[in-house]
């Protein structure tokens, strides 16, 4: 299966009015044709909100470089693929989509072992569909301007 980092990027609002920015993940029909990767995987850092609903900066480094050690993990080990990251109102959201729960927990936390202690709540369904996913880029996708 291919890898691609091919991402788009959205301002969306949050039903308080705070801006959100929804950074979705592009080319990847592959993962979800093969339909192996039927779990999916929200995992949701609740921190505390600048007055425009962003992270501070200390956070906000912290949560790139979790992204980056997430997207190193699942890069070599393609157990799990990130489909969508969520910023703003005082939360961020990644979503995964996986084929083995079980593994998955074994990489991600191995990818963040190195990391400070995060304070994450995580979640896993049955979304064999992408309905997620779907909804997401239906809302938010900008295509590449090439």
């Amino acid at each position: 299966m291919k890898y691609t980092d091919k991402w788009w990027s959205y301002p969306a609002e949050a039903e308080n009015g705070r801006t959100i920015i929804v950074t979705g993940r592009d080319d990847i029909e592959h993962y979800r044709e093969s339909g192996k990767y039927r779990y999916r995987i929200d995992v949701a850092w609740d921190y505390r909100a600048l007055p425009d609903g962003m992270p501070e900066d200390d956070e906000a480094r912290l949560m790139e470089e979790a992204t980056d050690a997430l997207m190193d993990a699942f890069r070599r080990d393609r157990v799990a693929v990130m489909t969508g990251i969520y910023t703003g109102d005082g939360r961020r959201e990644w979503v995964f989509y996986t084929r083995s729960l079980p593994i998955f927990q074994k990489v991600f936390n191995l990818a963040l072992e190195p990391l400070d202690t995060i304070p994450l709540v995580i979640e896993a369904s049955d979304d064999p569909d992408w309905e997620e996913y779907s909804d997401m880029r239906q809302r938010t996708y900008v295509p590449d301007e090439e």
